[in-house]
């Protein structure tokens, strides 16, 4: 069972992933846990130390998939790495929708508050580490810059489907094109 701040952390990022910034206040997160009004002010006194906690746990809650995700998915070839990137874009901009959201305006808040940005960067450094084993097993020459390369791509499609949706979302073809390029195939 997750501690009363873990609840309270996941109410917000569903609080910021569904209704934006403007709603993310700590009356918001106290409606949206079902906990007595003042619980989020009690355990994150300013706003800063409440958007500090939403990007510590998103950075967890991350880990914890692409540790799941690094576990069961050991490509062979480009082509099965771009289905598992593509299932996890699909998910990302489907079911974990409120949490890739609430990713992207955190990305927003950093820029003009930079304190946020350490941990976002630790927190993407851990993806890119999984993405460097995988694309080096298959053959890249610049693991790490490839990776990144990769991460942006996925950023951008993302982006692109939760502002923009497309019925027929298909993101495969695209990330078979960037792992053809980043690969020399």
């Amino acid at each position: 069972m997750p501690s009363r701040q873990d609840q309270l952390l996941d109410a917000a990022i569903e609080v910021l992933g569904t209704g934006g910034p403007r709603n993310l206040t700590h009356r918001a997160v106290d409606a949206r846990a079902g906990l007595p009004a003042g619980s989020a002010s009690n355990h994150f006194r300013t706003r800063e130390a409440l958007l500090s906690g939403i990007v510590t746990r998103l950075v967890e809650l991350d880990r914890v998939d692409w540790q799941g995700l690094a576990a069961t998915v050991r490509p062979r070839d480009a082509e099965e790495l771009a289905g598992a990137l593509a299932d996890f874009v699909r998910y990302a901009t489907g079911p974990g929708r409120h949490r890739t959201l609430a990713r992207y305006a955190l990305g927003l808040e950093a820029a003009v508050r930079p304190a946020l940005q350490t941990e976002l960067r630790r927190g993407q450094e851990v993806i890119v580490g999984w993405g460097v084993v995988w694309l080096r097993d298959l053959g890249s020459t610049d693991p790490a810059r490839d990776t990144r390369l990769v991460m942006d791509h996925l950023d951008g499609t993302m982006l692109h489907q939760l502002s923009m949706p497309v019925a027929d979302f298909d993101p495969r073809p695209g990330i078979r094109a960037v792992l053809a390029g980043v690969l020399g195939r």
